[in-house]
């Protein structure tokens, strides 16, 4: 079996005004230019009133070598989501107000396709190649990983503010 590390996990919230549509696309449009495929786990709405609430689950995957892949599991939470008409440019566009989190998860994935798992012997061999052999390459693909996931987050982080500016 593959092994998963974890690099990072973590949460980005935001209440008030934005464009549901379009921030969902750039996410999506992020992720697929970085590289990712892209697939859509879950889609659920409630709709209650005059208000929605979302669930998405996406798994981007993207192979790096022979030997690892990165993941990057995103759920997306939004809640009390209601569509309003602003003034943008002195012309009135639609938007969506409400509340918006995301959870992010970036995974390390080592032997990914299970090249290593056919005998005990050679799971005991990946063990030190991991170890001692390409301990370096490891660190490196991580922090890389790690630095793609932080540019995400402030690229979604920096939409979001634009968004409800403009």
């Amino acid at each position: 079996m593959a092994e998963k590390d974890i690099q990072f996990s973590g949460k980005l919230q935001q209440s008030g005004i934005f464009d549901f549509k379009k921030f969902y696309k750039f996410v999506y449009s992020w992720l697929s230019d970085s590289g990712y495929a892209v697939v859509e786990t879950k889609y659920s709405e409630k709709v209650s009133n005059n208000t929605k609430d979302i669930d998405i689950s996406w798994e981007a995957s993207k192979k790096i070598s022979d030997y690892f892949e990165f993941k990057i599991k995103l759920g997306w939470g939004v809640n009390h989501l209601t569509n309003i008409k602003v003034k943008k440019e002195g012309k009135e566009a639609d938007m969506n107000s409400g509340d918006i989190g995301i959870s992010f998860k970036a995974i390390l994935i080592k032997d990914y396709e299970d090249r290593w798992e056919n005998a005990p012997i050679w799971k005991f061999l990946r063990g030190i190649y991991d170890k001692y052999i390409i301990k370096s390459r490891i660190d490196e693909y991580g922090d890389k990983l790690i630095g793609e996931i932080d540019e995400l987050i402030a690229q979604c982080k920096a939409f979001l503010i634009l968004e409800g500016k403009k």
